[in-house]
């Protein structure tokens, strides 16, 4: 009752206080999911929602939103490298972008560029440098042949392997360019008896 009384109109009680103050803010919220759905489902409250929803944004996922790509795939480059060291896209890694399907979003396209500035060799980021997983085609994900599937714990243990073999065991560097920590990573290598 005290967020919906604040968000309704702005006034709060600080813990202990009997003075009411009043604030003028603005909520900005961001979600993933359908909180109609979740509120119809009682794990949302609907008083709640009515109240957040004043302005309703619907931005459409990145494998959507072509000429996005491009220019955040930019925007990563320029933030992620040095002044001393710009590295672009070869126009073969530009095309494999604007195919991929990103199921995890922008956020997933700032981990794969960030990880081919590690991997890249020259100014020029190429195709291989991306290091795209195959089931991010979803086409081709979906038109495989069967038996080229392998347990989700193999693929990882392979990748992890050759990370760690690009990076000359050097677990920071591998840690980064995989997108995890460097405690995750070793309790990756423990749990796969990586050697």
């Amino acid at each position: 009752p005290k967020l919906l009384r604040f968000l309704e109109n702005g006034e709060f009680r600080r813990i202990g206080g009997i003075t009411t103050l009043s604030s003028n803010i603005r909520i900005i919220a961001a979600t993933n999911r359908n909180l109609m759905e979740f509120a119809d489902q009682k794990k949302f409250r609907r008083d709640l929602l009515f109240r957040l929803n004043i302005i309703t944004l619907t931005i459409p996922p990145l494998a959507e939103r072509g000429n996005d790509i491009s220019l955040l795939a930019e925007f990563f480059l320029n933030q992620k490298c040095s002044i001393n060291s710009p590295k672009t896209l070869s126009p073969e890694a530009k095309s494999e972008l604007l195919n991929y399907e990103f199921p995890g979003n922008v956020r997933e396209l700032e981990h794969i560029i960030e990880r081919a500035i590690i991997f890249s060799e020259g100014n020029i980021i190429e195709l291989r440098d991306l290091n795209l997983p195959k089931f991010g085609k979803l086409s081709e994900y979906e038109e495989g042949p069967d038996e080229d599937i392998l347990k989700l714990d193999d693929i990882e243990r392979l990748h992890i392997r050759k990370a760690l073999n690009l990076f000359e065991w050097n677990r920071e560097n591998t840690a980064r360019a995989l997108g995890i920590s460097q405690k995750t990573l070793y309790t990756k290598i423990k749990k796969y008896s990586l050697k």
